[in-house]
């Protein structure tokens, strides 16, 4: 079986993604030269790829680095180091053949032996890469010779060519791997179209073009300035003056003025992206299912819609599977029943309501949005919560996946499976809501393990309806990606799975500034 019977075996999945994407622009023959400023709202402040957590580490770590597969627009993967695949017929065994020739940015070869390192570093626990849980039923990887590398799963896996394309499973040198992962801190060593010049995670990265890229052709750009605008008024405005070519992600309170502004495309993609209000399931108040639930019921999800992403979204209803995704079940969308939440919200022993605190990071903005129209919208029920608001390093550093009560934001995915092993499993890379469901856990095993269309959906169904009673977290709102460039800038898509962005593809046109 060939990576090409994959792609047409999984196209399915990104069927939804790829439906809903925009029209390309007729475009020219790409022009090589030039720099490329691209801005982002918060500091990249982990330069290891297997750590990244945001999608402007993301940005920084695809120039720099490769995976063994790239994630098409469409949600289906393509050669990136390795060059094609094949399985078993179980799908529990995987053969990938990498490319001959390349070599890591200080000049050594990059071998399956790499790849296999690497790894065995993302299944390590120690590591604390999310990749772990979102690569698939690994087991473990191996190098027979420099060209080939074998993936041994636990159970057969159809999706793992995609899988493999993750944000954390970039190809670092085994000796790092093997070694100090710390060296990754401040220098980067990869494969990827560019090489790391300079990096002031707060301010400023600067990337040059990698001159011994394994594709001769790309990238087109000679470098690549990502700048940090924490205020998304000023990023707006340096697209517009023309200080930045292109806004990695634009919130919904700049678009209009962005698609109303000469010499600026708007661009706009349905997405999976969306904000959740995790609420600690092995903490009071929230252990109890009965409050989860009438905090649920104290939201009206169309008006979000409205209030925080602006009308650029659609309703959410508790699961993290947007009508994007292939496995999306279509239920009843909950209504705003404040007489049912003080209902459930006595039952559970507070007759007289609840005093919460919920935490939200000032990056994006629309967090603490969602909080405060949360909190009024909860009032009536007897829910008193007070948002507070705090830096985004410090929410990091403090209350992400420690918090009890707290505003999440998450891109889609490439996969119902990645979505749900990153954040709802038992065993999730970043299990927030520490949720803990053995009936849903099975489900999602069960999904894993299968290649039958029609059972994977069914178990997907009724994983979304456990998820949906049970509400680990409140999930309100899907956002449509937004952003916008300059109309010299061509070769570029948004991608819907709003951490992938294909820089290498990008190149200035006629009327592009001349940057030193």
């Amino acid at each position: 079986m060939t990576h090409l019977d994959l792609g047409r075996r999984s196209l399915l999945v990104g069927a939804a993604a790829l439906s809903a994407a925009p029209k390309a622009w007729a475009q020219g023959t790409p022009r090589r030269g030039g720099t490329l400023r691209i801005s982002v709202d918060q500091a990249a402040g982990v330069l290891n790829p297997l750590l990244t957590r945001v999608n402007p580490e993301y940005l920084v770590s695809e120039l720099l680095y490769s995976g063994l597969t790239r994630l098409r627009h469409d949600m289906t993967a393509e050669p990136d180091l390795a060059e094609s695949w094949s399985s078993n017929p179980e799908l529990t065994e995987w053969t990938f053949k990498i490319r001959d020739g390349v070599k890591f940015h200080d000049g050594t070869p990059c071998t399956a032996k790499d790849v296999a390192a690497t790894f065995t570093a993302i299944l390590d626990p120690k590591t604390a890469s999310a990749a772990r849980t979102n690569i698939g039923p690994v087991a473990e990887v191996r190098a027979p010779d420099d060209r080939t590398a074998v993936f041994r799963l636990r159970g057969a896996f159809a999706d793992l060519p995609v899988a493999l394309a993750y944000t954390n499973a970039k190809i670092i040198p085994a000796a790092i791997a093997q070694g100090d992962l710390t060296k990754l801190a401040r220098n980067a060593n990869g494969t990827g179209p560019f090489r790391l010049v300079s990096y002031e995670p707060e301010r400023l990265v600067v990337a040059a073009r990698n001159e011994a890229y394994y594709d001769r052709d790309r990238p087109h750009v000679d470098r690549v300035e990502v700048v940090v605008y924490p205020d998304p008024t000023a990023e707006a405005s340096a697209l517009m003056s023309g200080d930045t070519d292109l806004m990695a992600s634009a919130q919904p309170s700049e678009f209009s003025r962005l698609s109303s502004a000469s010499a600026v495309k708007a661009l706009r993609v349905p997405s999976g992206q969306f904000l959740n209000v995790n609420m600690a399931c092995d903490q009071k108040p929230f252990d109890d299912v009965r409050l989860r639930q009438a905090l649920a019921l104290t939201v009206d999800r169309e008006a979000m819609v409205g209030f925080v992403a602006e009308g650029y979204g659609t309703p959410g209803n508790d699961t993290p599977l947007s009508p994007a995704y292939h496995f999306h079940k279509q239920l009843p969308l909950k209504p705003r029943d404040i007489a049912g939440a003080r209902r459930l919200l006595a039952e559970a022993g507070y007759p007289n309501g609840l005093d919460i605190t919920m935490v939200a990071s000032d990056t994006p903005g629309t967090r603490t949005q969602l909080g405060v129209a949360m909190r009024d919208m909860a009032k009536d029920a007897g829910f008193r919560i007070n948002v507070q608001t705090m830096p985004h390093a410090t929410y990091l550093e403090q209350v992400w996946k420690k918090g009890n009560f707290y505003v999440g934001f998450y891109n889609m995915q490439a996969t119902a499976d990645a979505i749900f092993s990153l954040l709802y499993t038992s065993d999730a890379a970043w299990p927030e809501t520490r949720w803990k469901n053995k009936d849903f856990d099975t489900l999602i095993e069960q999904a894993r393990l299968t290649t039958d269309e029609a059972r994977r959906r069914g178990l997907y169904d009724q994983a979304q309806v456990l998820m949906n009673a049970g509400v680990p977290s409140v999930i309100p709102v899907f956002f449509d990606l937004l952003s916008a460039q300059r109309p010299y800038l061509q070769g570029y898509r948004l991608h819907p799975r709003g951490a992938v962005f294909r820089l290498d593809e990008a190149w200035l046109g006629e009327g592009a500034p001349r940057r030193g």
